[in-house]
């Protein structure tokens, strides 16, 4: 059910239902009508203040979880909170500093997008994430070397110095040739090329017969790139830091929400779908509970924006998760300035 405009609320009912939303995202909890009758609150009885969370109720701006428990926004109330009454409070000068020095530190761009997860997490109280762009490194060797009977270490080094290790699995006997003709074969074809160009490369000259390898040393060297392709196809795209953060002490009371979410979360290849939304969007997006297919049973929003690199192009996603009490005001300029200091660490 989609919630009235802001206009068709009167202005008590706007104010009250501002402080239904910023009271529940501060404490976890319902507010009832004593509460916001208190110090702070607005200068009506607790009678008429309950007619106007009834009204609220009714537009399906509020919802009251137990009978006299108070009132908490649905989905529908976030959603114009966040969309119409929201106050962003952008990030300090202290903050902003803090989030540039950490992305700043040298060292390998694997390393900035994993401390760029854990400095969500740390700013927002959820789980951050940072989806990784798929990128192809062109290599500049490929070096076998035998473990056992029956497996192979492959060592690819990509021109950038970026080092990754796999492990290959060959029939018995295969380990018999010779590993370093296959080695300097793959090395030849390899230098300077993605992995999905040296294995067309390689394809083609094992299929018309000009590759000059015994048939033992083809068929290691088309089981290594067959293995190496699918699995950089397949590989987990998605960097998430801070889960536990998703089991405070409010998460005990609707402990099936949060192993929902952490189910979720382990499903990292279709959290990676859901940020391409935002990067398709190429802005900063909203994800409030059951919005999202993804996380409808677990009830949880998500805060994501893309990151670019100096071309402005969108090379990746990042963003956190967390109970829809997340505190949107501050999270969202959070993390739509991680997005643009990741992006200038990346270059």
């Amino acid at each position: 059910m989609n919630g009235p405009p802001l206009t068709d609320l009167s202005d008590r009912a706007r104010e009250i239902f501002r402080l239904v939303v910023e009271g529940y995202l501060d404490t976890g909890t319902p507010v009832g009508s004593k509460a916001l009758a208190g110090e702070g609150g607005v200068n009506l009885s607790p009678a008429s203040i309950r007619s106007v969370l009834a009204e609220l109720e009714h537009r399906g701006l509020l919802a009251a979880p137990h009978t006299s428990a108070g009132r908490m926004p649905t989905e529908s109330g976030l959603r114009l909170f966040v969309d119409a009454m929201m106050q962003v409070a952008e990030p300090t000068r202290e903050e902003r500093a803090a989030i540039e020095q950490r992305l700043g530190e040298p060292g390998p761009i694997e390393r900035a997008l994993e401390e760029t997860s854990a400095l969500l997490s740390d700013l927002s109280g959820a789980a951050g994430m940072v989806m990784v762009p798929r990128r192809e490194p062109r290599l500049s060797q490929i070096s076998l070397t035998p473990l056992n009977a029956n497996r192979v270490l492959a060592v690819l080094v990509g021109e950038d110095g970026h080092v990754e290790n796999r492990i290959l699995a060959v029939p018995s006997g295969a380990l018999g040739v010779s590993l370093e003709q296959a080695s300097n074969y793959l090395t030849a074809r390899s230098a300077g090329r993605t992995l999905a160009e040296a294995a067309r490369m390689v394809e083609q000259e094992i299929a018309s017969g000009h590759s000059a390898l015994d048939e033992a040393s083809r068929d290691l060297v088309a089981r290594g790139l067959a293995t190496w392709t699918q699995d950089t196809a397949d590989r987990p795209v998605l960097i998430v830091r801070g889960q536990a953060n998703l089991l405070d002490e409010t998460a005990l009371s609707d402990i099936e929400r949060v192993r929902s979410l952490l189910d979720d979360l382990e499903n990292k290849q279709s959290v990676a779908a859901l940020l391409e939304n935002a990067r398709e969007a190429e802005a900063l997006r909203i994800f409030i509970g059951s919005e999202n297919r993804l996380f409808s049973l677990s009830g949880s929003s998500v805060i994501a924006a893309p990151y670019r690199d100096r071309d402005g192009k969108v090379v990746g996603v990042l963003g956190v998760i967390g109970p829809t009490r997340l505190n949107y005001a501050r999270v969202v300029p959070m993390v739509d300035f991680t997005a643009r200091s990741l992006g200038k660490r990346i270059g």
